[in-house]
């Protein structure tokens, strides 16, 4: 039997995105013709693949066996492909980087201008955002997260600074209305500006002061979702409260004198990210320059 490997395409594509929509505004393609492809595989193979409620798509058991056979297949297919990237002068491709929002502002500027300049044939894909995700179940060439928080049996390279620190700060104004904070549980008595994910509970502040570790729920004002976490520090600028983020993240503020660093002595610090990809024979060219760019980079 003649099989339709643009249907196994399309199927893939739903299954893994869990949805006909989901799956079109990724692939660039109607979801009615995923639809449709998908039904017609269906039809080839006498077996049903998805079950389709009008809230979700899931993989039936035979789809579930062969969504993990098609991956892997298709895994090995772009392997062989890529190897053909081996025979030219420079890399050529797209990588695709799954990224939390601190890397992408603060680490990557200064990684990929120069990276782009010397490989002009690579294009480089960021997508930004707080939680893990399976890389190659999202389509992704590498994510980058912190130690804690990288999936296992991965590959690991140490990307942007060894060590950072989370800074605490607020306006000249707000230290000359309410006065300066001397320890971490004297914020229990200021308007602070928290971070949050998907609208859940606030992060806790964490501090540090030889082996004292304080870890200190906030509340004031506001509470900034973190992919918006540039709205919180305009609000401490403009006096709402206090802030707690990565250094780097306020020191523009810090050294204008338009945020003054408070807690100093409590500041915390921590490993630094970690660029991370599964570990096959065949990493793909592109990819590979990549890694080489930032095992070469200084900070």
């Amino acid at each position: 039997m003649k099989h339709d490997f643009s249907a196994a395409q399309a199927f893939v594509a739903v299954a893994t995105a869990g949805g006909f929509r989901e799956a079109a505004k990724t692939a660039g393609v109607s979801a009615s013709s995923l639809s449709g492809a998908v039904k017609r595989l269906e039809d080839q193979l006498g077996v049903r693949l998805l079950n389709r409620t009008t809230r979700s798509v899931v993989t039936t058991e035979a789809g579930t066996h062969l969504l993990h056979r098609l991956q892997a297949a298709m895994s090995d297919m772009e392997a062989a492909l890529e190897t053909a990237n081996d025979y030219r002068s420079t890399p050529s491709g797209t990588i695709r980087l799954n990224v939390p929002l601190g890397v992408a502002r603060l680490v990557l500027p200064r990684l990929l201008p120069e990276f782009l300049k010397a490989y002009p044939d690579v294009r480089v894909e960021i997508i930004a955002e707080h939680d893990v995700v399976d890389i190659l179940g999202a389509g992704c060439d590498a994510g980058i997260r912190y130690g804690d928080r990288v999936t296992k049996n991965m590959v690991l390279t140490p990307i942007g600074p060894s060590r950072q620190r989370f800074a605490t700060a607020a306006s000249p104004a707000y230290l000359a209305r309410h006065g300066c904070p001397l320890h971490p549980h004297d914020l229990d008595q200021h308007a602070c500006l928290p971070a949050s994910v998907g609208g859940g509970h606030p992060i806790p502040w964490e501090f540090e002061k030889a082996d004292d570790v304080i870890r200190v729920s906030t509340q004031g004002p506001a509470t900034v979702d973190v992919t918006a976490v540039d709205l919180a520090v305009s609000m401490a600028v403009e006096g709402c409260g206090i802030v707690h983020l990565y250094e780097e993240w306020l020191q523009p503020q810090i050294d204008s004198g338009a945020l003054v660093p408070v807690l100093k002595p409590w500041w915390s610090t921590f490993d630094g990210p970690l660029l991370y990809y599964h570990g096959r024979e065949h990493v793909p060219a592109p990819l590979r320059a990549f890694i080489d760019h930032v095992r070469t980079h200084r900070w």
